[in-house]
């Protein structure tokens, strides 16, 4: 029976400059892959392109974790769990969220996505009693407003696609309730097999999606396509993920969740500085905002 996580440390703790870098390179990874995922589905089918890659890059830290000779094999009966956990975390993510990013833009895709804190820090009060605590409150609401900011003018041409819509906010959902299952069904093993694990059980758990795409297009694939994969296979997937679950286990709820919304920081920023685009005054509040949702649990807190 698993343990309820009750643990009330603060909001940064475990927090150390280690963490911090991997949480810069996890956003700025993870941050252009919107565009990058974009220019693959171009030329592969989406479930095969999720399903393809996320069991390449589980083979890839598997790999590694054989090299390193970690053990590579769960503690007995967590294999339910770790399913539990590779069909929210991987699989439901995964297909929601690439079906939303053919349906709207990847940016707007981007931003819907990370509204995952506000559900991921509501589940954690409700399920692992964390409390609300008012420096995490003022983090939701102020990551919450900054992301919707940053939408500005959009929102009209988000409301024309309200599928695209509902799918994001479902795979926010989902990436919420796997980031706080983590923390539910804790499994006791090294987080570079953990993170293979998931890899490999979500990748196999989407291929029966799989047979209803024609997957030809592979065999003729151009360069950038290409690259998109090599892309996510090498870096956004096997580094990074063994990266954000080790931020996600080492960490609370709000400060792993809230930490990712430097993602569409860096989306915004390599607009600025890779096409020249400008930021309204509703991009920059929202920046703002953003910036200020992170410091709330990255910042020290003051003793009394």
């Amino acid at each position: 029976m698993p343990t309820k996580n009750t643990s009330t440390g603060g909001d940064n703790a475990g927090f150390s400059p280690r963490m911090l870098m991997l949480m810069l390179f996890v956003a700025l990874v993870w941050g252009l892959n919107w565009q990058v995922m974009k220019v693959a589905l171009r030329e592969i089918p989406p479930l095969s392109f999720r399903a393809f890659t996320s069991l390449a890059g589980g083979v890839g830290l598997m790999l590694i974790a054989c090299l390193t000779r970690q053990p590579l094999l769960p503690p007995k009966g967590k294999w339910p769990v770790l399913i539990l956990l590779a069909a929210t975390n991987i699989t439901g993510w995964n297909i929601l969220s690439i079906y939303g990013i053919l349906l709207l833009p990847s940016g707007r895709a981007a931003l819907l996505a990370y509204t995952m804190p506000m559900w991921s820090i509501l589940l954690s009060v409700l399920w692992l009693g964390n409390p609300l605590s008012l420096r995490r409150l003022a983090g939701m609401l102020l990551g919450t407003a900054g992301v919707f900011a940053m939408m500005g003018a959009e929102l009209a041409n988000i409301a024309g696609a309200p599928w695209g819509v509902v799918l994001m906010v479902s795979a926010a959902f989902v990436w919420a309730l796997g980031l706080v299952s983590i923390k539910r069904f804790p499994v006791a093993m090294p987080t570079l097999t953990f993170s293979g694990w998931l890899m490999l059980l979500g990748g196999a758990l989407s291929l029966p999606f799989t047979l209803f795409e024609d997957i030809s297009p592979w065999w003729h694939l151009s360069f950038w396509p290409l690259f998109a994969v090599c892309y996510n296979v090498f870096i956004s997937l096997t580094f990074c993920t063994w990266a954000w679950y080790t931020i996600v286990r080492r960490l609370p709820v709000a400060v792993s969740s809230l930490s990712s919304l430097i993602v569409p920081l860096i989306g915004v920023a390599g607009g600025m500085l890779l096409l020249g685009e400008q930021p309204n005054r509703a991009e920059w509040f929202g920046m703002a905002c953003i910036l200020g949702a992170v410091a709330t649990v990255v910042l020290p807190a003051r003793n009394a």
